[in-house]
């Protein structure tokens, strides 16, 4: 066997290794939710997010091991062309691409640029891989009855908690289905193809599992999520049934955790989702279900699709310039680029590693809805062409360090990508009164999840939030973002004298992690409607008992139920007097 056989070969013993372990953990959250082991279940998810570069590791030494002068770029095309062979009838090509990529990344360094080393498009097609598993399974209602669907639904997916209260699960999905199919774009009409498809393995996040479908009649596809909880050690309930575009968005939303899901072939489920919810990009989807390195793929690839076909030019993002955080944008591409600067003017006191240490714990934690995730990537290539020239200047003057020119291309040494936000400072300016309350409303709530799931935001400052598309508060910057059990919440010291009312500075001591909530509404906000809505919605976050709370629920271990869709939307809970019944019964 030739040597470029022989490194094909490795490099896809490599990323069969990952996938497999992959695979299993994804599997294993099946147990975990149904033993309520969401500790574990967490824990498991942020090992997950390292597996991928663990394997990228070992199996670049492994080529190294075994073969010498891989640094030679003229084997690389031969090595290529053997690794596609391999992957004939492979269930996850696209994924063992990227694979690819990356260790000849890691082997050839700066030999990024060239596309005979990597795959910069897919060479294997995905569409109509069939898998050892059915993908989705088919339901006809109409024929067997919606109450009978949603029986042999439930028992297919095998759990092994019982389903608290079928009859009011059952009594709530079907009013909630029917009110939906008649609402359906289709009206009435009801096609002789209508039924009903559900992907064969709930996705699992925090408390939570999801069976996520769509509705076929005609040609329309319509997609449906149906949410189950854990009612104490009791057993699984249904919570809600979600059908609206917003609340499908925000449950798919990578500024979630990711999804805990078993998927033999990845690229038939995202499939799935997207030709039923196609402004979600296939790029985030890949992330959702835990596959970032494939997101990462599928984004620059949607990004230099992007830039063939635009014309405008890259500029500074609009709102507040950061101490920390050079930040640029393409207006005609929903993202923001983001480069850790060379220096910090005063009072920043921090470091360049300390900021990536910082993302790095946004990445690796749960992010509950309310902490944008981030892309990060190293020497990216830009066409200079497409920078304005002021955005040039500014990018020589503050990160010199972190770019280099190389014929046409500006190249990036270590960048963050982040979808673009409306920041909320922005947002407020000039509001109206429902724009104003709206916002502080979004704030605040931020705050209580993001609390909740033990981070605080450090600089607390309305710059460093934003709104998504469908309005709802996100945390964006993250060089100040600490774990609340770290920080010390107390009462503002009351003035001893007339001489300590006057005093510009504090006259008590203050520790590099004390926070006064009290303060908050005076340097938050300089509207007065904002400080006035911000004391009457959230007015227990200006006290630090709210705070101390929830740092004792974070170190007594308390789960917050925390939900990726409005309280409104919910069934009501599981009568008492029913979980009795069912208790006794069994």
């Amino acid at each position: 066997m030739d040597t470029a056989s022989q490194v094909a070969q490795t490099i896809l013993a490599g990323f069969n290794k990952h996938y497999r372990i992959f695979r299993k953990t994804s599997a294993e959250a099946k147990e975990r939710f149904e033993r309520r082991e969401w500790r574990a279940l967490r824990e498991a998810n942020r090992i997950r997010i390292d597996m991928y570069d663990t394997r990228v590791s070992e199996t670049v030494r492994e080529v190294a091991r075994m073969f010498r002068d891989l640094r030679d770029e003229s084997l690389w095309p031969g090595i290529k062309k053997a690794y596609i062979g391999l992957l004939y009838e492979h269930l996850q090509p696209e994924l063992a691409e990227t694979f690819f990529n990356s260790v000849a990344a890691r082997v050839l360094h700066r030999a990024y640029h060239n596309n005979e080393h990597i795959f910069s498009r897919p060479a294997v097609a995905t569409e109509h891989i069939e898998g050892r598993q059915p993908t989705y399974r088919s339901y006809f209602p109409l024929q067997t009855g919606i109450r009978n669907m949603i029986q042999v639904v439930f028992n297919d997916f095998e759990l092994t908690a019982p389903l608290l209260s079928p009859k009011r699960c059952m009594r709530y999905l079907i009013r909630e289905m029917k009110q939906w199919v008649r609402k359906a774009p289709w009206g009435s009409d009801l096609e002789p193809n209508f039924h009903v498809q559900l992907l064969s393995s709930l996705f699992y996040r925090n408390k939570g599992a999801y069976a996520l479908g769509r509705v076929i009649n005609g040609k329309r596809k319509v997609l449906f999520a149906v949410a189950f909880r854990h009612e104490g050690d009791e057993g699984v309930f249904v919570d809600a049934f979600l059908h609206e575009h917003e609340h499908l968005v925000n449950l798919l939303s990578v500024s979630n955790a990711y999804f805990m899901v078993d998927m033999e072939v990845p690229s038939a489920w995202v499939s799935f989702i997207y030709d039923a919810l196609p402004d979600k990009p296939k790029a985030e989807l890949y992330m959702s279900v835990g596959l970032q390195k494939q997101g990462k793929t599928a984004f620059f690839r949607d990004m230099n699709e992007h830039l063939k076909h635009s014309d405008d030019y890259f500029t500074i993002a609009p709102g507040t310039p950061g101490m920390v955080m050079f930040v640029f944008t393409l207006p005609s591409f929903p993202f923001v680029f983001k480069v850790i600067r060379d220096s910090f003017p005063p009072p920043k006191d921090t470091s360049r590693q300390l900021v990536m240490e910082k993302y790095r714990l946004v990445k690796l934690h749960d992010r509950v809805g309310r902490l944008a995730d981030t892309l990060e990537y190293v020497d990216v290539a830009f066409p200079m062409a497409r920078f304005e020239p002021e955005l040039l200047e500014e990018m020589k003057r503050l990160i010199p360090l972190g770019i280099e020119e190389e014929r046409e291309y500006l190249v990036i040494k270590h960048l963050y990508i982040e979808q673009r936000l409306k920041p909320l400072d922005v947002f407020l300016h000039d509001a109206d009164d429902e724009r104003v309350k709206h916002g502080v409303r979004e704030f605040g709530e931020a705050l209580r999840d993001l609390a909740a799931a033990n981070i605080f935001p450090g600089d607390i400052l309305p710059k460093n939030f934003g709104l998504s598309p469908y309005g709802r508060g996100l945390l964006y910057d993250y060089d100040e973002v600490m774990y609340l059990t770290d920080c010390k919440f107390r009462p503002l010291p009351v003035a001893r004298d007339d001489e300590d009312e006057m005093r510009g500075e504090p006259w008590y001591n203050v520790g590099p992690n004390d926070i006064f909530p009290e303060e908050f509404p005076s340097f938050l906000f300089s509207d007065p409607r904002a400080r006035a809505y911000f004391r009457d919605m959230h007015g227990d976050l200006l006290k630090p008992e709210f705070w101390d709370r929830m740092q004792k629920n974070i170190r007594a271990g308390t789960e917050p139920d925390l939900f990726p869709y409005p309280e409104e939307v919910r069934f009501p809970p599981v009568p008492a007097p029913d979980l009795r019944r069912e208790r006794n019964a069994a």
